[in-house]
Parts: structure tokens; sequence; C-alpha cells
């Protein structure tokens, strides 16, 4: 039996699992959700989240992940099996390998988005453009959405390539050599590079003179100062705590996948606080001090409240970046932040299939990346060539509305209610540097379920039985769409065979 990998030094590690919760969404997501929500009165439901449900949330991540780590298993179907010895343990963690993978499907070509602008933005390729929708359209154009600036898809699908083969190279040398060195020198390189866009941004000031309301101060202000009537509105509540549980990278599998490299009593619960610190701070402070101030400067909070996570980072920022003077600089130093930030996620959100393949079905960890890579490779294919179809839409739902909670909610069950909260608390604390305060055995056993259910029934009334029966939908979308839930289908029912063929030869060794 080989012996499983682990991390060569705590910061390493630290930085690593950070650099996984830490990704597009801090930096995009937030910024239009706070914008959407009134500003400080989203930060007070969005703080009061953190404590009952992201906290919490992350120290059973932790401690699943390292229990299963000392058994030899990185990944749900293993982990899921200590906590309930059932049969359906083992199919209900396939969640876990599903979901990652078919989000590193769609979330490198994002990813790749970002590197091939900083490019375009050094060589000012959308210089000239004056508005939104003419960013719109030179956006579409280097998606292959639509004919433009760009006569074919090919600048997109090379700048793919290079994401790709840049991901499955980090993960070919390795945990400590591939993954560890990569965060070692990315998340200390982003931090840098967001407090310097801080600094611009926040020194922006009033650009019109005929809006004196449109200053970056002001933009700063609305993040923190509540209006306090927004706190009676749901959606502002709901909506707060859904950024909590996907800043976090919660419910996706690689947090547990990564604590399950700990060692059997390093401290977990002074680390998870630490990486959700960090995970906060990278969104909080550099999210939210960067891009609002800058937007709010140029365009008014009304246009990012408008807009989407796409919208601002892709067409509002790129904007009011080329601007300024040196343009060209700062907007290549806003792209390669968030291509450091996306390639510290993607290569987390590879790690859970390369990792059942090593500890389930025993490939070597070389051969596990080669296996993933082109499982991964052939069905993004789908995802660039059918984009305007609606087909990234289609699969970003079913995974990000639905398999996130969902997991998220199974895997606190089992913890909290079947392995048992009181042997759940006792296995947080071996090793612990902290205490972790009683009051949080009762959250996790009835508060935060109870929240993430909410959550859960709520973003499927919402837009879950509409999306279902593909009401609203173009027509010409639709066989595209079907093609998505088909090719999220047919990696769940290879999941669960890999899943029964790796329990099967584990009854023929016993």
């Amino acid at each position: 039996m080989q012996s499983r990998a682990r991390w060569a030094t705590k910061i390493g590690m630290i930085l690593a699992t950070a650099g996984a919760a830490v990704g597009l969404g801090n930096l995009l997501r937030f910024p239009v959700q706070a914008s959407q929500h009134g500003g400080g009165a989203f930060m007070i439901p969005y703080f009061f989240f953190l404590f009952i449900m992201g906290i919490p949330m992350m120290w059973v991540e932790w401690t699943i992940g390292r229990m299963g780590g000392k058994y030899g298993h990185g990944t749900a179907p293993g982990i899921f099996n200590l906590l309930w010895s059932h049969p359906l343990s083992r199919y209900l963690g396939v969640l876990g390998l599903v979901t990652p993978l078919i989000l590193c499907m769609y979330y490198l070509y994002v990813c790749s988005w970002t590197l091939a602008f900083s490019f375009f933005s050094l060589g000012k390729l959308y210089y000239g453009l004056n508005d939104l929708e003419s960013m719109k359209d030179f956006l579409q154009s280097f998606q292959g959405v639509k004919k433009g600036y760009f006569q074919s898809i090919l600048p997109a699908y090379l700048f793919f390539l290079v994401a790709f083969f840049a991901n499955f190279f980090i993960m070919y040398h390795g945990l400590a050599k591939g993954i560890e060195r990569l965060c070692k020198l990315a998340m200390p390189t982003l931090f840098l590079v967001a407090i310097l866009l801080i600094i611009r941004s926040l020194t922006l000031g009033t650009p019109d003179p005929n809006h004196p309301e449109r200053s970056a101060l002001n933009g700063l202000g609305f993040l923190w100062n509540p209006n306090f009537s927004e706190l009676k509105n749901a959606d502002t509540w709901l909506a707060a705590a859904g950024q909590i549980f996907f800043t976090l990278s919660l419910g996706l599998g690689t947090i547990h996948c990564y604590a399950s490299y700990l060692r059997e009593k390093d401290d977990i619960v002074l680390s998870g606080l630490t990486v959700t610190s960090l995970n906060e701070t990278a969104e909080v402070i550099l999210g939210g001090s960067i891009a609002i101030p800058a937007a709010v400067a140029f365009f008014g909070i009304e246009q990012i409240a408008q807009g989407g996570a796409f919208d601002l980072g892709f067409l509002s920022m790129p904007l009011v970046l080329s601007r300024l003077p040196f343009g060209e600089f700062w907007g290549f130093l806003w792209f390669i932040l968030l291509f450091f930030a996306g390639l510290t996620s993607s290569v987390s959100i590879i790690q859970p299939f390369v990792s059942f393949l090593i500890d389930e079905l025993k490939l070597p960890w070389k051969r596990a990346v080669i296996f993933t890579a082109i499982a991964v490779f052939i069905p993004t294919h789908l995802v660039i060539f059918f984009l305007k179809y609606g087909f990234l839409d289609e699969l970003d739902f079913w995974i990000g509305t639905v398999g996130m909670p969902l997991f998220g909610l199974i895997e606190l069950i089992l913890f909290a209610w079947i392995y048992g909260i009181d042997k759940g608390f006792k296995e947080m604390h071996r090793g612990a540097l902290l205490t972790v305060p009683k009051i949080y055995c009762f959250i996790l056993k009835y508060i935060t379920p109870t929240c993430l259910f909410i959550i859960f029934c709520v973003w499927i009334w919402q837009s879950g039985l509409k999306l279902f029966l593909l009401k609203g939908i173009p027509e010409r979308d639709i066989p595209y769409r079907l093609m998505a839930r088909g090719l999220i289908l047919i990696s769940f029912l290879i999941c669960v065979f890999l899943v029964h063929f790796a329990w099967k030869g584990k009854k023929n060794e016993a």
C-alpha cells in the first residue's frame, strides 16, 4: 500500500487551503451581491451567517477530512463510509466527486478568460471602447458567442489550452511540489497585487465633476454604512447566507480533501479559523475595496447592482482601468489578480477526483492526474463550443445551486446526527490549539442544517422548478441544456460505478 502524500509545511497547507477558498467569487460575486442588497445592510447578515454557518461548517470539513486521511480516504465516498457504516453512505459521497469534476469543466475555461484579458490589457485590444455595450460585444466575440472583434473562437481556445495545461502541470508535480509550491507563490502575490489595486481604486476621487456623488469614497462608504430598512428584506438574508456558503468553497469536496493530507494530531481548529479569516480578508477587504469604489466612481452603484459578476469583472472594470494613466498596467494587474485567484481554486477543484483514483483505485499520483486530465479535457469542449446556447449556465445551476448546498446538508447530517455531535466535537479537538465554544454543538446540530435546508429549498423554489421545466429558455437552447444534464447524469453514473468497483475490490482483498 502506497503511503499518502503530506503537506511539507504548515504555512503551505494554510495557503493552499486558503487558495482553494479564495477564488473568482470573492473578487466578482461578493461586490455584486453587496451592491444588490444594500451595501452595509448586506454586511450584517453576512457576518451573522459567517459565525453560525461558515466557520462551523469549515471546522466540520476539516474534521472529517483529517479523520478520513487517517484511514486512507481523501474523498466523500470513503469519508462518509467512516461517518456511517452503511453501503448507502459511500454512494451519497458520489456527489462529492461529481460536483467538483463538473465544476472543473467550466471553471477552467472561465479562468482562461482572465489570463486572456491580462494580455489584452497590455496590448490595449479593448481600448477605444467607450461603453458597457461595446465591451460586452468584445467579450462575446472573444467567447465565440457572436462575430465582431474576433473572427473565430481560436484565441479563446488557445488561452484555454494554456490554462488547462498550467493546471495539470502543477497537479502532475504532486501535493508538496505542485499545489503547495504554487500557493506559496500565488497567494502572497495575490494579496500584494490586490493592495496595489486598492490604493489606486481609493485614490480615484471624483472622475466626473457632473456627478459629484460618484466618488471612490462614496463607493467605500456604501459598503459599510448600513441602510437598516434593507434588513426587513428576506432576500438580503438569503443572499448573505448563500455568499458565505459559496465563498468558503463549502459543499464542494475540496476542503476535506486537502484536510485529509494532515497528520492525525495536526491542529484543525485554529487552522480552519485562519483559512476562514484569510478568505474573508480577501473577500471583504480586497474584493470590496477594489471593484466597488472604482465602479461607483465611474458608473454609479446602480450599474453594479444591475449587472452580474461577469459584467463587473469583464465589462465595468476594464473600462474603468483603461481610462486611467498607465491603464494597461492596471488592467493587467486586475486580470492577473483574477487569474491567480482562479488558478489556486481550480487546482483544488481537480484534487478530489485525483485523490479518489489514488486512495480507492490505487492508481499512482501521476497516472491519476493524467486520467483526470482526459476526463475533464474532452467534455470541456462542449462548454467551449456550446457556450452561447446556455450549456455553461445549465451546468452551473445544477452544480452551484443544487449540488453544493445539497452535499453540504448531507455531510452535516452525517456528522452531527449519525456519527454524533459529541464524537465529532471530540475528534475536532484532537491536537487543537484552540477550544471551540460548546454552543457550537447546538449550532452544528440544529441551526446550521436548518439554514442550509432553507437556502436549498428557497433556491429551488425561486429558480429550480422553472429551470427544471426549461420555462423561459429559448427553444434553440433546449437541446443543449438537455445535453448538459446528460453530461451530469453520465458523470454521476460513471462515479457510481467507480465507487462500486473500488469497494468490491476492497471486499475481495479482505
